[in-house]
């Protein structure tokens, strides 16, 4: 069957987000990143950057936090907890934008909610650590803490939402159609790469 829907998970400081935007640039179709924050957001009633923080974490930096994340109120957001009720209103909203139409979905663990559909292609990107902490200095500049330091904190935390809300490990590659090292074969050849898998 065609694929129509593209998935995208990422590293932090892979490119992935720029290797999603190519694919559906070049295959003309819908790029769900930010929009996909601003379509949850309105759904959900939290703020965008609540969302953009909250969506792809766990609520800490292990396991053990989710036991101690907000509980639910009886008759507020269904008596579910925040992360809950945002994971909840994160899938519907996926469900929906692949029912819509062929696009590409950038994060928020989309390759697991759509694991059943047969037209959906699930690509992660990944590289080394010195090109991936090269990416975010040059994207986002210095901070306090070093670029390693922030990228195996992002990491962690998108890794351990993962787990909770899947059951499955994060960037194990049989999760996924697809596993492209972007720091071997750069940006653009894997976007090329994903589009002649579409186009097939």
């Amino acid at each position: 069957m065609k694929k129509n829907i593209i998935t995208i998970s990422r590293q932090f400081g892979s490119g992935g987000r720029t290797v999603g935007r190519m694919v559906a640039e070049k295959l003309g179709i819908p790029f769900y990143d930010k929009e996909l924050v601003e379509q949850i957001s309105l759904e959900s009633g939290f703020a965008p950057k609540f969302v953009e923080e909250h969506g792809e974490h766990a609520p800490g930096k292990t396991m053990f936090s989710y036991a101690f994340a907000p509980q639910g109120v009886p008759g507020v957001m269904n008596g579910m907890s925040t992360a809950d009720f945002l994971w909840h209103i994160q899938c519907s909203t996926i469900i929906q934008l692949a029912e819509a139409g062929p696009c590409v979905i950038v994060g928020r663990n989309a390759d697991y909610i759509l694991k059943d559909r047969p037209d959906a292609l699930h690509a992660y990107i990944h590289a080394d650590m010195e090109q991936r902490a090269d990416r975010i200095v040059r994207l986002y500049g210095e901070s306090e803490k070093s670029p390693q330091t922030r990228l195996q904190e992002k990491d962690k935390r998108r890794a351990l939402n993962y787990q909770h809300y899947t059951g499955r490990t994060w960037g194990a590659a049989e999760n996924y159609d697809i596993c492209l090292n972007t720091g071997k074969i750069g940006i653009e050849e894997a976007a090329d790469i994903i589009v002649s898998l579409v186009k097939e």
